[in-house]
């Protein structure tokens, strides 16, 4: 759906929290996360290198014997060539490929698992107190509290105006909740907690769902299948097939048990920005979308109503997301690296 190349219909895209949000007009992210007059920015040297540099058709712009673009020190010849020339090849025979800039190297992988330590800190102790009465500002607490304390930042923090530390949705809102005093989660609720975090300018991402008391056999049923489909699409990242392949599955399971998938809400690239490329859906065709090519992070986050895939957005607050017409949705998100052999989940 998303087409960073030419020859694909330019599908529009606004980065946002939880995931990333197709409309029908482009805006672009800066690529900046603006805390509290403090401007963050997460390009090296060395990335802002990797980023100039695309892989195109036919032409090579390294030589055999320079340093490799992946920072790594050794030859070009000895490191990332055959990598590059296998790439060339699928774009030729019209796949869609990343570019370097989506590429992650060892330290960049190391950094976003430092990252996601923390992130998952946070999810933790959410778990640990999260009960009935309990209002979703004291989420956002337990977040800020958590990551401050470990070193890291709340990425949803002034992120293009969002104010709290954390995603808080509950029952039929399906993303982008803001906590606040106001909701007080109550016996039988289900809610998603969407945690992101930044440390030395790597981002981690990860979302549970959790069932507050005793809920009902439907919202239970929800949680789980959705959960489900996240393991189905974790089985689906096999390196060189495409990120379609495992976006149809996740739906086709979804689907198989009465529920829809949202379509204009889905994963996204993430690592040294908040939101990246590829945009990630899961109402895909197998065979299309994105390459996945080893050294790829992304995030995969369906988001699975128990009725209509229909949405709407709060007209008041401009961020939450609710279903159409009412009715529970749920939504688990793990951080995916693709390797050689598979995948490594980052963050959970």
């Amino acid at each position: 759906m998303y087409a960073p190349f030419e020859g694909r219909r330019q599908e529009k895209t606004r980065d946002r929290l939880c995931g990333r949000i197709h409309t029908n007009s482009r805006i672009h992210s800066n690529g900046r996360i603006h805390l509290n007059g403090w401007q963050h920015t997460d390009r090296t040297e060395q990335e802002q290198k990797r980023k100039t540099v695309m892989i195109l058709a036919g032409k090579n712009k390294f030589e055999r014997n320079a340093p490799c673009w992946c920072g790594s020190g050794r030859k070009y010849k000895a490191c990332h060539m055959q990598f590059d020339e296998k790439l060339r090849k699928y774009q030729i025979a019209g796949n869609i490929v990343p570019d370097h800039s989506l590429l992650k190297t060892r330290a960049d992988v190391d950094g976003i698992k430092k990252s996601a330590e923390i992130n998952m800190a946070c999810l933790d102790a959410v778990e640990k107190e999260i009960a009935a009465g309990m209002p979703t500002e004291d989420i956002d607490r337990i977040v800020y509290e958590t990551t401050v304390r470990m070193g890291g930042i709340p990425a949803p923090l002034h992120y293009e105006g969002f104010p709290k530390s954390v995603c808080t949705s509950i029952n039929e809102e399906v993303c982008h909740g803001i906590p606040d005093t106001k909701h007080v989660l109550k016996e039988g609720d289900i809610i998603n907690v969407d945690c992101s975090t930044i440390l030395n300018g790597y981002f981690s991402d990860s979302s549970r769902m959790y069932c507050i008391g005793k809920v009902s056999e439907e919202k239970q049923r929800l949680v789980d299948v959705t959960k489900e489909c996240v393991e189905i699409g974790l089985k689906a990242v096999i390196p060189w097939t495409h990120l379609g392949d495992m976006g149809s599955k996740v739906h086709a399971h979804a689907v198989k048990n009465g529920y829809s998938v949202v379509r204009e809400i889905g994963g996204h690239g993430i690592g040294l920005e908040f939101h990246e490329d590829p945009f990630v859906s899961y109402v895909s065709e197998p065979g299309t979308e994105m390459l996945m090519v080893p050294g790829m992070v992304f995030t995969i986050e369906p988001m699975v109503n128990m009725g209509t895939d229909r949405i709407f957005q709060d007209a008041d607050n401009g961020w939450t997301i609710y279903t159409q017409d009412g009715k529970p949705s749920a939504q688990w998100e793990i951080q995916v690296l693709v390797t050689e052999q598979g995948h490594e989940v980052l963050c959970w």
